[in-house]
């Protein structure tokens, strides 16, 4: 009878358990509207993501991006390197294990006056940008290469879609740090583009993906099986750009294809691997290669 009861008892064990929620194993991505993420985007458009169970949201800004991480708890973000040294800063054991992109004029500084204007200005000069991401060290090192450092600056912190449409209603000397796709609507209020990461400024600009050790370990697979999506997009993006632009559209802020094509002239992917001259400046800024897939 003890022996019946056992059993029982067992067998209620047994089904208590397999009625108990199963732990989630998506694993869930934070990306912004950026043309280097955009293999992210399409591979969310073909229906790629589901197969793995990846999930993709996506916000506005770099700093958005990053809080959202933080708050929500999310697996994964991507970000620049400045995003990833924040995250750092707050949980050490954030790594990167997957580059997308290098910038390469993609970052820029546009004014509604000429540089040589700038340079010459004695009123204080608004600058907007999102003060809490890649914007702020752009910024830095366009002051440092153009001798800037004795003008006054005004700083205004908006996310790219809002500070598009105020930059462009002031009449007052106006910076702006911004990125493609952003910059195409500034062209067309008259703004022009003093500096990028093609030219004159001299700070490296690499986007990635970030997440945590224990995350690292926990979605391996997802993260290899994302990689491997990752380099399929870009291909799909060799074999037929207005394809991939059909699908990544609605993420890139009303960028017409002819935008689109200029844009992807503006940055290196890096899904191929990192060259010797690129993996010293990355050691030179002791960003960890060790965990990239």
């Amino acid at each position: 009878m003890i022996n019946i009861i056992k059993a029982v008892l067992l067998s209620g064990l047994i089904a208590l358990s397999g009625c108990a929620e199963k732990p989630d194993k998506t694993l869930n991505i934070i990306a912004n509207s950026w043309i280097g993420y955009s293999p992210l985007f399409y591979a969310k458009e073909k229906g790629w993501l589901d197969e793995h169970d990846i999930r993709l949201s996506s916000v506005v800004s770099l700093g958005e991006s990053l809080h959202i991480y933080q708050s929500a708890k999310y697996d994964v973000f991507a970000g620049t390197q400045y995003e990833y040294q924040t995250a750092y800063q707050d949980d050490p054991t954030v790594v990167p294990f997957l580059l997308l992109d290098r910038s390469n004029g993609g970052d820029m500084i546009m004014g509604n006056r000429s540089l040589d204007s700038i340079q010459a200005e004695s009123n204080p000069i608004n600058v907007y940008l999102e003060i809490n991401s890649i914007n702020y060290p752009v910024f830095n090192d366009f002051i440092r290469q153009h001798q800037l450092e004795n003008k006054h600056f005004n700083y205004i912190n908006s996310d790219q879609l809002k500070l598009q449409s105020d930059a462009i209603n002031g009449t007052e000397p106006t910076l702006v740090v911004t990125y493609t796709p952003y910059n195409h609507e500034l062209e067309d209020q008259g703004f022009q583009a003093l500096a990028s990461t093609a030219d004159s400024l001299n700070l490296l600009v690499l986007d990635g993906l970030f997440t945590t050790e224990k995350r690292y370990q926990q979605h391996k697979g997802q993260l290899l099986s994302l990689k491997t999506l990752v380099n399929r997009a870009i291909q799909a993006l060799h074999d037929d750009p207005q394809e991939y632009y059909d699908k990544v559209k609605p993420y890139l802020v009303n960028s017409s294809f002819e935008d689109f094509k200029t844009s992807l002239n503006t940055i290196e992917w890096l899904n191929g691997g990192i060259s010797p001259a690129l993996q010293k400046r990355l050691d030179e800024a002791n960003f960890p290669t060790r965990d990239l897939l």
